[in-house]
């Protein structure tokens, strides 16, 4: 559903950055904030910040979601999400170093979904590649779903901390075994090698649940290439846009525009020329996804005797 970038909205348009610690005493944003109008804390991290902008009852099914948004057939079926990724064995475990942006195309994802199908249908499951770099897990509607940590919760960190305890989570530790074991032997992470690329070794399992028949916000819209806020905003029918330097040009009062997963560098290179331009037309909230908020009228711009570090 899309809607016109209405700028009659009360909500400014808000810009969504990285933690602030990432931009540098010289980022342009930097001098920015020094005359803006610091705001209290908003959220930190990335699913704290989804949840800050949209209100799904029950929680984030993030599986459920997003294959609705890639396939349209998550109705009537528990989804996990089962992102291809990278863990690195260590003295004391396993640690997840990457997931979900393996640098995968659909032949090389299908190739080693292949033999792990049938240890999931095994399981009683279905194991969907819907995109190459986001895999689903199709459980019965009324399968219990497991409490498993975000990537962003995991990522660095021994990934069996991070798997349910009990007797439910010995069934996923075991099915994940089962998983590394036929990825570690696959021939095409020897052909990854040779072209330097990590190999792809186990799957991330989270953001279990069922598609939520409600998702509210009170966003207007956003611009994002993000997938899983693509398809929050697509369920609570505002207009998604991907994020091109028209739609940033266009955007507007009560939109999201969405760089938080960009390096600080590229946001002063490629974005700032088009978010500088709104800035002296309208106001702008600036959220950085370490929490600290500021928000920017174009009067701002006269505030000369503003100096000093923020």
């Amino acid at each position: 559903m899309n809607r016109p970038m209405d700028a009659s909205s009360a909500a400014p348009l808000e810009v969504w950055l990285p933690d602030l610690a990432r931009f540098d005493d010289a980022h342009p944003i930097r001098a920015l904030l020094r005359k803006a109008d610091r705001l209290p804390p908003g959220a930190k991290g990335y699913l704290a910040g989804l949840e800050a902008h949209f209100t799904v009852p029950g929680g984030l099914p993030a599986g459920a979601l997003t294959r609705e948004l890639m396939a349209g057939d998550a109705e009537g079926a528990n989804w996990l999400c089962a992102d291809p990724a990278w863990v690195q064995p260590d003295l004391n475990g396993a640690r997840l170093l990457a997931c979900g942006q393996m640098q995968l195309d659909m032949d090389e994802a299908q190739a080693f979904a292949r033999p792990l199908k049938p240890v999931f249908g095994d399981a009683g499951m279905i194991l969907e590649v819907s995109s190459p770099d986001h895999w689903h897990v199709r459980l019965p509607v009324d399968a219990p779903t497991p409490t498993l940590a975000a990537p962003e919760q995991a990522l660095g960190e021994d990934l069996y901390q991070h798997l349910p305890d009990g007797a439910d989570g010995r069934r996923w530790r075991v099915l994940l075994n089962e998983v590394q074991v036929l990825l570690h032997q696959h021939p095409r992470n020897a052909e990854r090698r040779t072209l330097g690329l990590p190999p792809v070794n186990s799957l991330w399992l989270w953001g279990g649940g069922t598609l939520p028949s409600l998702v509210r916000t009170p966003l207007r819209g956003v611009i994002s290439d993000d997938v899983l806020l693509g398809a929050l905003a697509t369920r609570a029918g505002i207009a998604t846009l991907k994020r091109t330097t028209q739609a940033v040009d266009a955007s507007s009062a009560g939109w999201l525009v969405d760089l938080q997963d960009l390096p600080a560098d590229e946001i002063a290179a490629n974005w700032w020329p088009r978010l500088q331009a709104q800035v002296l037309k309208q106001p702008v909230q600036w959220s950085f996804a370490s929490g600290e908020r500021w928000l920017h009228r174009p009067q701002h711009r006269w505030r000369f005797w503003r100096g000093g570090q923020r």
